[in-house]
């Protein structure tokens, strides 16, 4: 799922500046069944419902149009192939999409100064996790942990889809999402503000329990089967393991990310 695209006129104006933001913070959402129930769900903040003209009328459709016009959603009707564009995933989007405003889903950028004032933050990154129901139970652990919120690259992970959606049980919508384009480039970039690096590993790795608490920190998991990247673990400043009983050498990354998000408190 991803966000729509808007006109790419520059302008140095306060209303483009304001709807830049409003724009990076939209998640779009594909399928009919996906859709009827975010519709369906009135706390969400719906801004556009995108069908197929080619779409035939009755049951699930007429459903999903007769919601949008009970909460005055506006409609757009486009041929398949702009609602590919839309969707970008022509084979599973049936025909309709929507945008949903979600406020802690914005590029990482926008929250940098939020992130170095105040208290140390802690951050959770994913490098590489590619399966969708991991990632959905990352994003629901991070949403309700003490966590500033989660690090989410553009590309190498799963996609925000409604396997997602399912497995944060709602909470993508909820939480503070800050995507990058480049995992590497953020990180870096984050170093630079003070913020430690911390990748977690079952090798040469100093307690979680161990890790002070006083300072900003990122905490980086890996690929469900590789670990973190070389790339990104040549960044870090610390290696962190979660400590094991009875000859268990790893967790589950979801469960680790909820242990990591947890450990704040």
């Amino acid at each position: 799922m991803n966000r729509p695209q808007f006109s790419d006129q520059r302008s140095d104006s306060a209303e483009y500046l304001k709807r830049k933001v409003f724009f990076d913070q939209l998640i779009t959402v594909y399928g009919r069944k996906p859709v009827l129930e975010i519709l369906e769900d009135t706390k969400l903040d719906i801004y556009r419902l995108h069908l197929a003209d080619s779409n035939r009328g009755g049951g699930i459709i007429d459903q999903i149009k007769h919601l949008a016009q009970q909460r005055n959603i506006e409609i757009l009707y486009h041929n398949r192939s702009q609602l590919a564009r839309i969707s970008r995933n022509s084979k599973q989007d049936q025909g309709v999409a929507c945008d949903i405003h979600c406020p802690g889903y914005q590029p990482y950028e926008q929250a940098i100064d939020s992130l170095i004032t105040g208290d140390p933050k802690v951050l959770v990154a994913i490098d590489g996790v590619t399966n969708p129901q991991n990632l959905g139970m990352i994003i629901r652990s991070v949403t309700a942990s003490p966590c500033y919120g989660l690090l989410l690259p553009t590309k190498g992970v799963a996609e925000i889809s409604s396997l997602v959606i399912k497995a944060s049980a709602g909470t993508v919508f909820k939480g503070t999402i800050l995507r990058c384009d480049s995992l590497h480039s953020a990180l870096k970039n984050l170093q630079q503000q003070g913020f430690k690096l911390c990748m977690l590993s079952s090798h040469n790795a100093t307690p979680l329990a161990d890790i002070s608490r006083d300072q900003s920190l990122v905490y980086i998991l890996g690929n469900e089967s590789d670990g973190v990247s070389e790339s990104i673990a040549s960044l870090c400043d610390y290696r962190v393991g979660i400590e094991m009983n009875n000859g268990v050498e790893s967790l589950n990354v979801a469960v680790t990310a909820a242990l990591v998000a947890f450990n704040t408190l």
